[in-house]
């Protein structure tokens, strides 16, 4: 699905589908770490299952007051014991699969928020 946002300075997902998510025009086939402000940043683990706290650990690390979690092709949520760094940091987590996290970020994004969307972008079916 290709998403047409309004003009915006910070990055915004462009689009997704199954096995990609899209950063301003550019597809990216692996899991992400999209922010506000900066670059985005490769995310290890493919798959919900290849999950564990030292990816929300990571995720605490990020300066955002919001972190949207696309949780693949449909929702799934982590661990209750994994958001411990998250809440020690006041981090609101939102939890979605990776089509409306897509959504849910560029409109954050867009209101000045900080924010960040962890995608998980799971390999296509075959």
């Amino acid at each position: 699905m290709k998403l047409q946002p309004d003009r915006s300075s910070v990055p915004t997902l462009t689009g997704h589908g199954p096995g990609w998510v899209a950063v301003d025009g550019a597809r990216i086939a692996h899991s992400v770490i999209v922010l506000s402000h900066g670059e985005p940043v490769a995310w290890a683990g493919p798959r919900f299952e290849d999950l564990g706290p030292l990816h929300f650990e990571q995720l605490a690390a990020l300066d955002v007051e919001v972190l949207i979690f696309g949780s693949g092709s449909r929702i799934r949520f982590p661990r209750l014991a994994w958001l411990a760094p998250l809440a020690a940091r006041r981090i609101g987590l939102e939890t979605m699969d990776t089509a409306a996290a897509c959504r849910t970020y560029n409109i954050l994004a867009q209101e000045g928020r900080r924010v960040a969307a962890a995608l998980l972008v799971e390999p296509p079916q075959s």
